[in-house]
This record gives structure tokens, sequence and C-alpha cells, in this order.
């Protein structure tokens, strides 16, 4: 096995296990908002089941695509490309469609809305920044053997890693501050209020997560 697949095959872990983790954060945090929120006895089986049927279904299978999607993506600038910003913009532009169709809010969210166009936006640009990460993971020719040692051969330092850390977390906010500053965006009919607030709390959950894990790593 070559270094770019060894590498490949440590990032797609990492990132499937991180997706199960997210998911998990929401599953606890639905029934806890349901268990202490004020709908009524009809609406709440129909907001769990949603939420039940988008976890376990669209999310999971739309995450598993986005990961395939972005990891291919990178392998592929890898082997093919010439390392030229043409090139790159040619592959985020042809996989970029793929991703977005995949992505678990876009996919809730109308698409003629106003606010639409710059969600997809920071969608794109959440894309583009973990292909360029993904690029660098998979460069990676030490003799390393899991994704803690893959993390520290590919930033050297916490504070490099930290930064790219917080790049993909800071367009992840933005996302998910354009769905709660007008939630007529969502296509849900009823619970709303309580998918935003999963959304925020998940998101939060999983930051700090990922924060203290990368002082595991580093430290």
């Amino acid at each position: 096995m070559d270094v770019i697949e060894r590498n490949y095959r440590i990032l797609e872990k990492r990132m499937i296990e991180q997706m199960d983790i997210s998911l998990n954060f929401g599953k606890g945090l639905i029934d806890s908002e349901l268990d202490t929120g004020v709908l009524n006895v009809l609406v709440k089986p129909i907001v769990k089941s949603f939420y039940k049927y988008w976890s376990d279904k669209d999310a999971k299978v739309g995450t598993l695509e986005q990961i395939r999607v972005t990891l291919g993506s990178a392998k592929d600038l890898i082997t093919n490309g010439d390392g030229s910003k043409e090139h790159f913009d040619r592959i985020i532009n042809r996989k970029f469609p793929i991703y977005l169709e995949n992505d678990q809010t876009d996919r809730q969210c109308k698409k003629d809305h106003r606010n639409y166009k710059k969600l997809k936006e920071v969608t794109k640009n959440c894309f583009i920044t973990q292909v360029e990460e993904s690029v660098l993971f998979l460069k990676v020719d030490e003799n390393i053997k899991d994704y803690s040692e893959l993390s520290r051969a590919t930033f050297k330092t916490k504070e490099r890693a930290y930064q790219a850390l917080i790049r993909q977390l800071d367009y992840n906010e933005q996302g998910i501050s354009i769905v709660e500053s007008d939630s007529s965006i969502l296509k849900v009919p009823v619970g709303k209020e309580i998918i935003l607030t999963v959304l925020r709390k998940g998101f939060e959950l999983t930051k700090t997560q990922l924060i203290e894990e990368l002082d595991e790593i580093f430290n």
C-alpha cells in the first residue's frame, strides 16, 4: 500500500468516526429538547421521527458521500494534478454539486429562499477547505500508523492544526447562523425551533470535542 492510500484509509476512518459522534450528539439533544419543550403530544412524535429518519438515513448516507467526494477530490489533485489553480478549480467545480447535493443542511433548505445563495457559498468554501486540508494529509510520507500521528506529521505544531480546525468550524458556524437568522429557509413543516436548537448545540458540542481532541494529539 502506498502512502497516499494509507493516509486515505486513516483519514477516511477518522472522518466516519467523527460523523458518528456528531450524529449521536444530535440524537441525544433531540430527545432532551423534546422532553423539556412545550410541543404538544401530537407534534413531538412527528419531530422525533423526522430527526430519526434524517440522522439514520439522509444525514448518514449524505455525509458518507461527502467524505468520499472530498477525499476522492484530494487524491485526484495529488495523483492527476499539475499543481495549478486552474486544475484545482476544475476539480472543485466538477465535484461540488455532488457534495452540495449530499449536504445535510442543504437538503433541508428551500432553494428559492433569499438566503440560500449565501448558504450555498458558505458550503462551497467549506468544501474547498476540506479538500485543501485533505491534500495535506494525503501527501504525508512519514512512517505513521494512526490519525494522531498523521495530524502531527501534517501540521507539525498545535497552532497550525488549531488554525486549520478553526477555519473549518468558522464555515460551519456561518452556515448555521444563516439558517438561524431566518428559519423560513427550512423545509421542515414543524419543530423548526427545536431543529435549530439541536443544530446549534450539536455544533458547540462537536467544536468542544474537536478542540479537546486536538489538545490530546499535540500534548
